[in-house]
């Protein structure tokens, strides 16, 4: 995905408008991603802090979207700058792009482009929102969401995908994300879970998902959307590479949701829907990076190892003691590393580009090339991201006290609660706080750990 504008020159690209509206639907089905997760998290918390759930995913269009018209665009996709960052005046603001400019040597406008890479700036933040459930200021995680985007992923979606990024010219694949958006979201997650702490009663209270409809309804979303995010990365329509991938893509997800499962049955002895929406979720992670890329085949390998490794992931927070609230470690760190990696061993080398893995003959160079891709994003956004918690922490504080976060992080930072049972109507909910000078009411905050 190379920067710059195009002239519309004799030799040019000309404006396609199929391309271009397919573009923009795709655009439209990654956007749709973002509320889906929210419903998927929404789910999976207990009933005292749905509404923060859903609100930390929904914040993220609000600021992110800002954010990339302001700068972050010319941050990720502008003039190269020392192969860490990007820059083009003609991109601060959106205003020095002219409305039939084109993306360099694709058919889409630059408007198209630049749309379609804010969803993906919008998404990544508000994946690692599901690690930080029950326990972190509202306002804290806004400020968050505004300094980690600018420090992390627009540098990161340059090394990535900006020509002229470091990682982009060693030849790292990643097609729609495994490195830019999961390894870089988990690693992120990591390092403040590691900062901020474990929830009141972890390991002790079972903290059980409130509404299994809900979390397979927001994976059912994500699915459909990520149909978008992984076929539209290819920026076009004219060479089959963007059906390969949502080919990929769908047997994938089949067949880790079916690897999970299996896991399941074997571990547990139960197949779990948890269990199905999770599995979909690893497929679709791993085979983000490594789908134009492999076959079929390979795809059905890639989910199926995705599926069945994932789910031992996700005990590992048990076992070493970090509270990874919805396994945003052990899904999206893991299955992205996973699919980044095994690009080194099924790329076929005849979908995206004639770079072969391991067991078509390539050798081990392209494995080698992802493990520089993995190592470097998750260092860099482990790191930074944990400094970042560090500094909010000792400054305006990440967390909310201890007795709100029993009674219910939804009541202390939204005023509302997700689901009226009184027949009253509304969703407001009483603060944690005393009466007011004067009264004699008695605080109205009691409330079982729902």
């Amino acid at each position: 995905m190379p920067p710059g504008i195009t002239t519309l020159a004799a030799d040019a690209p000309e404006l396609s408008a199929a391309n271009t509206g397919f573009m923009l639907i795709c655009t439209a089905l990654v956007m749709l991603m973002t509320p889906g997760l929210a419903f998927f998290y929404g789910g999976m918390v207990r009933v005292k802090s749905t509404l923060n759930m859903l609100m930390m995913s929904f914040i993220s269009l609000g600021i992110v979207t800002v954010l990339w018209v302001l700068y972050g665009f010319s941050l990720a996709f502008g003039g190269d700058v020392g192969s860490v960052i990007g820059w083009s005046s003609d991109f601060v603001g959106l205003s020095g792009i002219g409305v039939t400019e084109l993306w360099d040597g694709y058919t889409i406008p630059v408007y198209v482009f630049a749309v379609f890479q804010l969803m993906f700036a919008v998404l990544t933040p508000a994946l690692i929102s599901g690690a930080l459930a029950d326990r972190v200021k509202f306002t804290s995680w806004a400020l968050f969401i505004t300094l980690w985007v600018t420090l992390v992923y627009f540098p990161v979606a340059h090394w990535v995908w900006g020509a002229g990024g470091w990682l982009f010219e060693l030849g790292v694949i990643d097609f729609a994300g495994g490195t830019a958006v999961h390894i870089n979201a988990g690693a992120a997650a990591l390092g403040v879970i590691l900062v901020i702490g474990k929830r009141v009663g972890f390991k002790k209270d079972p903290m059980r998902p409130h509404s299994l409809p809900l979390v397979m309804l927001g994976a059912a979303l994500l699915w459909f959307g990520w149909f978008g995010f992984n076929a539209g990365s290819w920026l076009g329509n004219d060479d089959g590479v963007g059906a390969v991938m949502f080919v990929n893509t769908q047997v994938a997800t089949g067949a880790a949701v079916l690897g999970w499962l299996a896991y399941e049955k074997v571990r547990h002895g139960s197949f779990t829907t948890l269990g199905a929406a999770s599995g979909a979720v690893a497929g679709l992670v791993a085979i983000t990076p490594a789908g134009g890329a492999v076959s079929p085949l390979g795809a059905i390998a890639i989910g199926v190892v995705a599926g069945v490794l994932c789910a031992m992931a996700v005990g590992l927070k048990y076992r070493f003691g970090y509270d990874d609230s919805l396994d945003v470690v052990g899904v999206h760190l893991v299955g992205g590393i996973l699919g980044s990696l095994l690009v080194g061993f099924f790329a076929t080398g005849g979908v995206q580009s004639d770079a072969k893995g391991l067991f078509y003959g390539g050798g081990l160079d392209q494995l080698g090339k992802q493990a520089v891709g993995v190592l470097a994003v998750l260092a860099y956004s482990l790191v930074v991201s944990a400094v970042l918690a560090f500094l909010l922490d000792r400054t305006i504080g990440m967390r909310v006290s201890e007795d709100d976060e029993v009674s219910g992080i939804d009541q202390v930072e939204h005023a509302e609660t997700a689901y009226d049972f009184s027949g009253a109507g509304g969703g407001s909910a009483p603060r944690t706080t005393a009466p007011a000078p004067g009264t004699t009411a008695a605080p109205t905050n009691k409330k079982v750990d729902a």
